[in-house]
């Protein structure tokens, strides 16, 4: 094992760039705390943008009717860089292709860059925005002379999914989009359900994920449906996460949804990096609803206790109440809750 290598094969990154296209909320104004690398939309957009006018010797730029739209779902455009070498994905495509490529195009992501595209799970506020937006890469990336991307998703795929209500009523998600139809869009699906490297190492695709803690018990009420037979899935055993490494700062997690929970997912990161600490935790932590908010105090305690990252960046289905508490916990400092529009640069840091 060279001093470039993790478990894996996963290489130690000299940056990593996240970018978040989609998620539930939008904020570009609130302040970020000192040291946290963390960059608002605006930042971001008033940088590209050129000056409309002067005033006083200033640039003004017009950059408010720029700004991304959010919506229930997730998705994380993640760059890694080691030496001259740069690699892409996409992790989750949210719900609505209209709005993944309205809000790349906002962002100014040369979509061409993406090498593939890792689904978290089969739900539709993460997997609704398939095909289009496989459709949009593979066409630009095939313009640009490169291959198509890869879809890496987990082998066993629910036809449709939902959530049983206390009125005993099914609220369903649409139906998943089918395998052929991804391949039909230009993509080349893979499938895994087992831990295995991504682009060449830069990042980490989990397999099953191991639950330990006693209360992350899973999405009470979730069904999934294969045809016309549908059965009771609180555990949704095939989610997975990603994660990737940078030199001095460790590990970062993204968790699309964490019906595993957070802390489970978290733990497994560490069995499979033993050595490394949690830098940040990116993505929803679902704890949101009356069932799910009784797990924020002890997911808190854990998170702080048992994980201790540098960074906690809660988004997506994750909840006001909870945001707030882990804002009480970790802010300031340590908090930088994802929104869509931000980017995260975590660059090396000296051992």
């Amino acid at each position: 094992m060279t001093d470039q290598e993790v478990p894996g094969g996963i290489v130690e990154l000299d940056e990593l760039e996240i970018l978040v296209v989609v998620d539930n909320e939008t904020d570009t104004l609130s302040s970020v705390d000192d040291g946290v690398p963390q960059i608002p939309e605006i930042v971001q957009h008033a940088a590209r943008t050129p000056p409309s006018r002067t005033f006083e010797g200033r640039e003004c730029k017009v950059v408010f009717d720029q700004l991304c739209c959010a919506c229930h779902g997730l998705s994380v455009l993640v760059t890694g860089r080691l030496g001259d070498t740069q690699h892409t994905m996409l992790f989750d495509v949210g719900p609505y292709p209209d709005l993944w490529l309205d809000n790349a195009r906002r962002l100014d992501v040369d979509v061409a860059e993406i090498e593939g595209v890792f689904l978290s799970h089969w739900h539709f506020d993460h997997s609704g925005g398939f095909p289009p937006v496989v459709a949009a890469i593979a066409k630009a990336r095939a313009d640009a002379g490169l291959p198509p991307p890869w879809v890496d998703l987990h082998p066993r795929r629910p036809d449709q999914r939902g959530l049983l209500l206390p009125n005993g009523d099914m609220a369903m998600l649409p139906n998943e989009p089918t395998i052929g139809q991804i391949e039909d869009a230009g993509g080349t699906v893979v499938t895994h359900a087992t831990a295995h490297a991504l682009c060449d190492g830069f990042f980490f695709g989990s397999g099953e994920i191991a639950r330990v803690t006693e209360y992350e018990t899973g999405l009470a009420g979730h069904h999934s449906f294969y045809g016309d037979e549908g059965e009771e899935d609180p555990m949704i055993m095939d989610e997975r996460f990603i994660a990737a490494r940078v030199k001095g700062r460790g590990l970062t997690v993204f968790s699309a949804c964490s019906h595993a929970g957070i802390i489970n997912v978290c733990l497994d990161a560490q069995t499979s990096f033993p050595e490394t600490p949690i830098d940040t935790v990116l993505g929803g932590y679902h704890l949101a609803g009356k069932v799910m908010e009784m797990r924020i105090e002890p997911t808190v305690a854990d998170l702080e206790a048992r994980i201790d990252p540098r960074l906690v960046a809660p988004g997506h289905c994750t909840g006001w109440r909870a945001k707030a508490r882990l804002a009480d916990t970790f802010a300031p400092g340590r908090y930088a809750p994802s929104v869509v529009g931000t980017m995260y640069r975590l660059m090396a840091e000296a051992g």
